[in-house]
């Protein structure tokens, strides 16, 4: 995939109803390079999988036909082409998050569930309370990732600083006693705002995420999270927020162990 390829990734998600924009498609390009592929039938492109290499670590994502050519087995062969690049280049670990009506497919390909993880959406209401976060500065991601790879198993430190490249005034993060705690960003989509990621200490989560759902104050918002992280869903729940639909986590190959308790917003389906 290439940017040539750009309107074809668009048209698709839109197909879907899912969220992507433009920004998102270019920084799958951009972070997944030559991981990134389309398929043809007969010299038309009708689908779409990407890549991202984390280290040992990789997310498969976009996996999308058209609804023109689906049950024809393109999804998995799309599937298949991504896994056998990446076992080529010797990861070890392979991640996704996976809807109900994918969870089957990936299956027969080796994955195996992680947790369920929960979509909430509603439009974003402002507290009564002021939530003391400061923004985030390019001097503070290395901090950033840092504490993102303690508390993921993942060094995401690529897909964070594009994060901040692509908006940096979203990227909010909470100091107690000089000690970093805990971070949160978003990000426009094509049907709602995404929150995340967020990734924080017990103390700084609940600050985090009132202090995002406050700066998009009448948007409508995703926010994905563990579904078994109760103090996060009360959260949210009392920000007026409900169930949209559920995910599986799953994975191939080595597993990753995340701190479920600090993952108070999830990136999206796109990289966990």
């Amino acid at each position: 995939m290439t940017e040539v390829d750009l309107a074809l990734g668009l048209r698709l998600s839109r197909q879907a109803q899912w969220n992507q924009t433009e920004t998102d498609w270019r920084r799958f390009l951009d972070l997944g390079g030559e991981g990134c592929f389309v398929a043809e039938v007969d010299g038309t492109a009708i689908g779409t999988t990407t890549t991202c290499i984390f280290d040992a670590v990789a997310w498969i994502a976009m996996v999308l036909v058209d609804v023109e050519a689906r049950r024809r087995g393109i999804g998995s062969a799309l599937l298949g082409h991504a896994l056998a690049f990446l076992d080529a280049k010797g990861i070890k670990t392979v991640r996704l998050d996976a809807t109900p009506a994918g969870q089957a497919v990936y299956e027969k390909l080796g994955f195996q569930p992680e947790y369920s993880l929960t979509r909430y959406e509603g439009v974003a209401s402002c507290a009564d309370v002021e939530c003391h976060t400061e923004q985030a500065t390019a001097a503070m991601l290395p901090e950033v990732s840092e504490l993102n790879h303690r508390m993921t198993g993942t060094n995401r430190a690529r897909l964070l600083a594009r994060l901040f490249v692509d908006a940096p005034q979203s990227m909010r993060v909470v100091r107690m006693v000089g000690r970093l705690e805990g971070f949160v960003t978003s990000r426009p989509g094509a049907n709602a705002t995404q929150i995340g990621p967020c990734i924080a200490t017990a103390q700084a989560g609940p600050i985090l995420l009132a202090d995002a759902l406050n700066r998009c104050a009448g948007q409508r918002v995703f926010v994905d999270v563990p579904s078994d992280h109760v103090r996060a869903v009360e959260t949210l729940e009392a920000k007026g927020l409900k169930a949209q639909r559920h995910l599986l986590r799953m994975y191939r190959g080595k597993s990753i162990r995340d701190q479920i308790e600090a993952l108070w917003a999830g990136s999206g389906p796109e990289k966990g």
